[in-house]
C-alpha cells in the first residue's frame, strides 16, 4: 500500500501582471510574500509564493505571473474550480467587508454546514474563504505585522474543488493512490478527506459537461499534496504505475522534492515533501525580500534578472 498524504501542500496558478498579483494577495488577502524566485522550467518567469508567516506547507498559494506575454486560459474539465482557505467561524463579516473594499465581488453561500465566501482574484482565479471550526486546528503561523489582524488571518487551505467529466477515474486515484476517503455528498459534489483529518485534508470533486480546460492566465496549473520524504515519493511513483500512469520525478525544487503525474481526469497532481522549507536560503524574518535562485541557476543571475519584468515587492509591513 502507498503512503497516505495528510493533505494539501500548495496550489500553483498562472497570473498575468506580477505587480497586481502580489499587491492583491498581500494587500487584500493578507498573505505574506514568502518567496520570490523563478520558474525553474522557464527562468524568464517569476515564481511567487504567498503563505503564512513561515510559508508552512498547507498555506502556500504560488504563481507563475506570465505578464504581457501570457494568454488567457479557459476553465473546463480537468481543472481546479475553486481554491479555498480556512477562516475562523466569526470572521465572515470582516472578510466580506474587506473584500468589498478591495473591489472583489463576493457571493455568500452555505456548503456542508459552513459559510462560504466566493470571489475571484484580479486574473479571474476562483477563490473561496470557508468559515469553519476546523480553523482552530490550523498550524498556520500568524504574520505579526501583516495587514490583517491575527484573529482574522487566513489559516491555510480548507480544500480545493476539482472539476472533472466523471467522478470515477479521478476518485480511484484519490482513494487508491493518495489515501483519501469519500466522506460526504451534496448534489453534484463529492467530498473526500484523508484519515489524518487535519485542516488541509479536504478535497471536493464536481462533474462538469464543459470541454477540457485550456491552461493560461486565470487558471490553476497544478495541485500539490504533502509527503514526508523522498522515499514516500518513490512509493507513490510505484502506486501511479500500478494504475497505468507515468509520474515524473523526484525533482529537486530547492524548497521541497516533487513528483508529478496527470491524473485521468486531466488535473496535474504534484506530491511535495515537507522540507527543507523556505528558510534554506533566507532568514524567516527576511522571506520574500530578494530574488533567490537555486544554486544551479546562480551563474545565470545577470541574464535572468535582465529578462524579468519590473516589479516592486509588497510592503514588508503588510501595507493595505
Amino acid at each position: 500500500m502507498p503512503p497516505t498524504t495528510p493533505g494539501l501542500h500548495h496550489v500553483t496558478a498562472i497570473a498575468g501582471d506580477p505587480q497586481a498579483n502580489a499587491d492583491f494577495y498581500v494587500g487584500a488577502l493578507g498573505l505574506r510574500f514568502v518567496k520570490r524566485t523563478v520558474n525553474h522550467d522557464d527562468t524568464h518567469t517569476y515564481h511567487f509564493y504567498f503563505g503564512d508567516y513561515e510559508g508552512t506547507p498547507g498555506t502556500n498559494l504560488t504563481f507563475f505571473p506570465w505578464g504581457e506575454r501570457g494568454r488567457d486560459g479557459e476553465f473546463g474539465a480537468g481543472q481546479t474550480r475553486h481554491t479555498a482557505y480556512l477562516i475562523p467561524a466569526d470572521s465572515v463579516d470582516y472578510w466580506a467587508e474587506r473584500l468589498h473594499e478591495h473591489g472583489a465581488a463576493v457571493e455568500e453561500r452555505e456548503r456542508f454546514g459552513d459559510t462560504v465566501l466566493q470571489f475571484s482574484d484580479p486574473d479571474g482565479i476562483a477563490l473561496e474563504l470557508i468559515a469553519s471550526d476546523r480553523a482552530d486546528e490550523s498550524d498556520a503561523v500568524p504574520w505579526p505585522d501583516g495587514p490583517v489582524p491575527a484573529e482574522h488571518q487566513l489559516r491555510g487551505f480548507h480544500s480545493v474543488t476539482l472539476a472533472v467529466r466523471e467522478f470515477g477515474p479521478t476518485e480511484a486515484i484519490l482513494t487508491d493512490v493518495l489515501g483519501y476517503e469519500r466522506v460526504a455528498e451534496d448534489g453534484d459534489r463529492r467530498r473526500y478527506r484523508t484519515p489524518a483529518g487535519g485542516p488541509h485534508s479536504t478535497l471536493d470533486l464536481v462533474e462538469t459537461d464543459a470541454p477540457r480546460g485550456q491552461m493560461g492566465v486565470g487558471t490553476v496549473h497544478h495541485v500539490a499534496f504533502t509527503a514526508e520524504s523522498v522515499a514516500e515519493l518513490e512509493a507513490w511513483k510505484e502506486a501511479y504505475a500500478d494504475h497505468g500512469l507515468a509520474a515524473s520525478g523526484p525533482i529537486d525544487r530547492k524548497y521541497f522534492q516533487s513528483l508529478y503525474c496527470r491524473e485521468p481526469g486531466g488535473v496535474l497532481f504534484e506530491i511535495a515533501t515537507d522540507g527543507p522549507g523556505f528558510a534554506v536560503d533566507e532568514d524567516v524574518e527576511a522571506l520574500g525580500s530578494s530574488l533567490v535562485l537555486p544554486e544551479w541557476l546562480e551563474d545565470d543571475r545577470v541574464d535572468i534578472e535582465a529578462s524579468l519584468p519590473d516589479f516592486e515587492p509588497p510592503n514588508p509591513s503588510g501595507g493595505t
